[in-house]
């Protein structure tokens, strides 16, 4: 069984769930998960976890992501993007615009935003989802959502299309932002293309289509496609344990600060600045931190909770029947 993360490249004309299936038979293996939903119509990267990364996946989902997107102006739908009924055309207009108007129109969508989730999502209300009511003809209120565009810039403006690169928080629907800028406009838009180039740091050029995944299974070289789990989180700090330590480790039980080898952590330049006390200060309260027992093996991610001075479990991954992540940290053990 593989363990980690594959990054596929979703290709148009496959759900999330096609994509977990046919790898379900590619790799022979049930315990995979995708780590967030692409449109049909889209495509780009989809990181996939597999067996104990399975795990992962909610964290993975909660990360940034960077898109390409074209936006058609001149017409809305009822999908917000091209694929759906149009609801509203205005092509004249659209085409009358200024560029420097439609330039001022995006990127005054940059920072905290407001959103309204479309319809055609899988967002649920009161136990249904909203495509399910979309498709039987009725349309509910939906509360607007916090969102973040982090960056948002324009490559090119041939009107009525204007194609954009967009960086976003969890949650954030681009076609959306396509429909929101066609009203800010006053001519309607949707999107017209998607292409997903990021999702933390996984990017595309570093993606493979499920066809090149299934040669490299036939190759025997698929493994060294797959990121272990350690990897995946390498944003959080390394602590080392002292042998006694190892058995509350072992078992996913909190782990308390004297249990902590403070000179090997204090080498993995934890912290600004260096030695035994730096590497203490790193321990603020809610703050994660990949654990390795005193051999050096890969326990989990812990939290550090500062009222009762322990680092409690948060995602266990110690299996000593699969032999997750043997990987030690790089201070020569």
């Amino acid at each position: 069984m593989y363990h980690g993360i594959i990054n596929v490249y979703k290709e148009p004309g496959y759900t999330s769930h096609d994509v977990v299936a046919r790898l379900r038979g590619i790799l022979k293996q049930k315990k995979i998960g995708h780590t967030g939903t692409l449109d049909p119509a889209a495509e780009g990267v989809l990181p996939v976890c597999l067996g104990m990364g399975t795990r992962l996946c909610d964290m993975l989902a909660d990360r940034t992501k960077t898109y390409e997107a074209v936006l058609l102006l001149g017409v809305a739908t009822d999908t917000q993007d091209t694929t759906g009924e149009i609801l509203k055309e205005n092509r004249e207009e659209a085409l009358a615009l200024e560029e420097g108007q439609v330039r001022e129109a995006v990127l005054s969508f940059l920072g905290d935003y407001a959103q309204i989730p479309p319809m055609y999502s899988a967002l649920k209300v009161d136990g249904k989802k909203l495509c399910d009511l979309a498709r039987a003809g009725k349309e509910v209120e939906r509360k607007p959502r916090n969102v973040q565009i982090l960056d948002i810039s324009i490559k090119e403006i041939s009107l009525p299309r204007v194609r954009m690169s967009v960086t976003c928080s969890k949650g954030t629907y681009i076609r959306t932002l396509c429909h929101d800028i066609g009203i800010k406009l006053g001519c309607g838009g949707a999107m017209e293309h998607l292409i997903r180039t990021r999702v933390d740091r996984f990017q595309a050029e570093d993606s493979l289509t499920l066809d090149e995944i299934e040669r490299l299974r036939d190759e025997g070289t698929v493994g060294e496609r797959i990121v272990p789990i350690e990897e995946a989180l390498a944003s959080y700090r390394p602590l080392i344990c002292l042998p006694e330590g190892d058995r509350a480790l072992h078992n996913g039980n909190p782990c308390f600060k004297p249990q902590i080898d403070w000179e090997r952590t204090a080498g993995l330049g934890n912290s600004q600045g260096s030695g035994n006390e730096a590497a203490r200060e790193c321990l603020q309260n809610g703050c994660r931190f990949r654990l390795y027992d005193s051999a050096g093996v890969f326990a989990g991610v812990y939290e550090y909770q500062q009222e009762k001075h322990w680092l409690k479990p948060w995602k266990m991954f110690f299996s000593p029947e699969t032999k997750i992540a043997q990987k030690s940290p790089k201070d020569g053990l």
